[in-house]
């Protein structure tokens, strides 16, 4: 899950333009405060200074942190992909449980 201080419209068109496969929540009317209290930096306009990703496992533990996630450098990318990699279970045959 992402926790953004963007609002849910902005959020929902992103999520889908990009095809992520997690949810989002906007803390856009706590302006931010929720989002920074996982690790986001804020300036004083609220703004985002800095993009904290915690992952969290499907048991609700954290399985990993990247305390400075840099979205325009294809490499935090990959080291996101390997966190949600570690994970994810893997996928079931039909019929299967």
């Amino acid at each position: 899950m992402g926790i953004s201080n963007d609002s849910p419209e902005e959020l929902r068109s992103w999520a889908y333009d990009m095809d992520f496969p997690f949810l989002f929540a906007s803390d856009a009317e706590n302006e931010g405060r929720t989002y920074a209290a996982f690790g986001g930096g804020l300036r004083e306009n609220n703004m985002v200074d800095s993009r904290a990703v915690i992952v969290v496992d499907p048991e609700g533990r954290i399985a990993g942190v990247i305390e400075q996630f840099n979205q325009v450098d294809p490499a935090a990318y990959e080291e996101l992909a390997a966190i949600v990699d570690r994970v994810t279970p893997p996928p079931t045959e039909p019929g299967e449980r």
